[in-house]
């Protein structure tokens, strides 16, 4: 019996190191590819009723798994030396509305420029669609603060990434791979935006352009890996 218990808590111990690896290198692709900045952002991944996250003051470029805190559901430390990131709330609200299984907060060049000026960035390419469609703008309040949770998740209603006005950018997905993609894929978009900005007024997709979008996607399994059908082929 003891034998049992002992290799439940070993496993459970080893997930949460896995979750803080998984956390750190998130971090030091994301600073590579320069969306996050020194210690201005953070990340983190949900493993059922733990929560891994970049602890505060870290350089995220160079985060290591003991630079990330473990946390339960309401915020109480399960694991690690440092203090969680000051936008915890942020992050566990996003978990408790949204049933995420990561989050990724940064302060990304081109998306942190629109926050400044818009109120709502359009639906100007159909790649936007994995992320909602048009991206709201979360009003400005002070890092840190339920104010800010509380107006961030209102602008992620219905969306997997959003603006945050003098700030920069939130996003959220399924797994810690997809929410890096999400926020890849915003400040591409982002970057798409001020180009064209710089030279006319963006074109945005109407309704009907983004729902042919999506239903062509679905007829032909946009985005999947698909083997060549050799005896059809001929």
């Amino acid at each position: 019996m003891f034998t049992v218990i002992f290799d439940l808590v070993a496993g459970a111990d080893q997930v949460l190191e896995q979750q803080r690896r998984s956390v750190a290198a998130a971090c030091r692709r994301l600073a590579g590819e320069g969306l996050l900045i020194g210690t201005a952002g953070n990340v983190s991944a949900r493993s059922g009723d733990h929560i891994a996250v970049s602890a505060t003051g870290v350089t995220l470029g160079h985060a290591t798994p003991e630079q990330v805190t473990v946390v339960d559901p309401g915020g109480g430390v399960v694991a690690g030396d440092l203090e969680p990131t000051s936008e915890l709330a942020l992050h566990l609200g996003i978990y408790a509305r949204y049933g995420a299984g990561a989050v990724v907060h940064t302060h990304s060049p081109q998306a942190t420029a629109l926050s400044l000026v818009l109120d709502e960035l359009p639906c100007v390419h159909y790649q936007q669609l994995q992320i909602g469609g048009s991206v709201r703008v979360a009003p400005f309040a002070v890092f840190g603060t339920p104010e800010l949770a509380e107006l961030v998740l209102t602008a992620l209603e219905g969306r997997s990434a959003a603006l945050m006005a003098n700030h920069g950018a939130i996003a959220h997905g399924p797994t810690l791979d997809k929410a890096v993609e999400n926020a890849l894929l915003l400040e591409w978009a982002c970057g798409v935006y001020l180009r064209a900005a710089t030279v006319g007024t963006p074109r945005a997709l109407s309704a009907d352009q983004q729902a042919a979008v999506i239903t062509g996607a679905l007829r032909r399994g946009y985005g999947e890996t698909r083997r060549i059908d050799k005896e059809n082929a001929r």
